[in-house]
């Protein structure tokens, strides 16, 4: 759970929304085939049900004393695109996704190819 302090009181971002977020904006650009899970928690979910979550393969951290938060994203891409436009396209939208719904500050967003199919 984010907190925020705003002058009208302190606004409260779950983890899951932050995630479902973060993995719709990331799933949504050209040549993304799907999000892989990253850990083992979302690894066993996704074969227990069969099917991807929405914030599968997305990890938010948030540093110790930073109201920064860094996003590490994995994915598969379509066979054949520019993986250097792929990854500026997904960097771009999830920080704008991010910082205009929540009002959070991105630090970086890293982007893991962990493999590519004819999509």
């Amino acid at each position: 759970m984010l907190k925020l302090g705003t002058h009208l009181g302190t606004i409260e971002l779950t983890s899951g929304y932050l995630s479902a977020l973060i993995g719709h904006a990331a799933a949504g650009c050209f040549g993304v085939v799907r999000m892989n899970p990253v850990g083992a928690t979302q690894g066993v979910r996704s074969a227990v049900l069969k099917k991807d979550a929405v914030d599968s393969g997305v990890r938010v951290t948030v540093p110790k004393g930073s109201k920064k938060v860094i996003i590490d994203l994995h994915i598969t891409v379509s066979y054949g695109v520019n993986v250097t436009a792929i990854t500026d396209s997904i960097r771009n939208k999830v920080r704008y996704a991010v910082e205009s719904e929540t009002g959070l500050d991105v630090e970086e967003v890293n982007v893991f190819i962990d493999g590519m199919e004819n999509g």
